[in-house]
């Protein structure tokens, strides 16, 4: 089984292209981020650590953590930040590992995709034998951030200087998939980049 990280951008269209992998090949898929969210839930790994570093008022009526309420208790706190992302990250690791190792149990299993913004910042290509970026021309991120989550010229511009640059992207990753046209020409490069491995 080849562990597989897929990385880039905001806008890149990294979720197109998980789902046609999903969908024409033998694989399981984890997404970080959402698997950090379900680590904060009620009986999951962060959640108790969470509380008991932020407060009780964080957790709303229904049990659950506030998402709002937890990021206006970090916002402007670097320190504190930095504590929430040393609770979250190794446990979102842990986790991935666990279900590395029982994928690699599942014979029918052949490549284990994990995708997250932050892969190479938080070290993720330790735990993958091939890391990929997702490219995509910015002209092209943006058009997509404005018409499919209807972000401003500003918000976008935001996100993007918190990101790394295309360079550290590039300069990090084995294998390049060009996804600033169609999708079926991005398809054509995954499936000639997947069909190479011999399984």
């Amino acid at each position: 089984m080849k562990t597989i990280g897929i990385t880039g951008g905001v806008g890149s269209g990294k979720t197109e292209i998980l789902s046609h992998i999903r969908e024409n090949y033998p694989c399981e898929i984890v997404l970080a981020d959402d698997l950090a969210k379900e680590l904060q839930e009620p009986g999951r790994a962060c959640y108790a650590p969470l509380v008991e570093l932020l407060g009780e008022d964080i957790v709303g009526a229904d049990g659950r953590i506030v998402k709002g309420a937890m990021a206006d208790r970090i916002f402007g706190d670097r320190e504190l930040l930095a504590k929430v992302n040393g609770l979250i990250h190794p446990a979102v690791v842990a986790e991935i590992l666990r279900r590395k190792e029982l994928a690699e149990k599942n014979n029918k299993i052949r490549l284990f995709f994990v995708e997250a913004a932050l892969l190479i910042e938080n070290g993720f290509d330790k735990i993958c034998d091939e890391m990929w970026y997702i490219y995509a021309e910015e002209s092209v991120r943006r058009e997509r951030l404005v018409s499919s989550r209807g972000y401003s010229g500003d918000k976008i511009t935001a996100i993007m200087e918190k990101q790394l640059p295309e360079h550290v992207f590039r300069e990090n990753c084995q294998v390049v998939i060009d996804n600033s046209a169609s999708l079926s020409e991005s398809i054509r490069q995954i499936d000639q980049v997947l069909e190479a491995y011999q399984w």
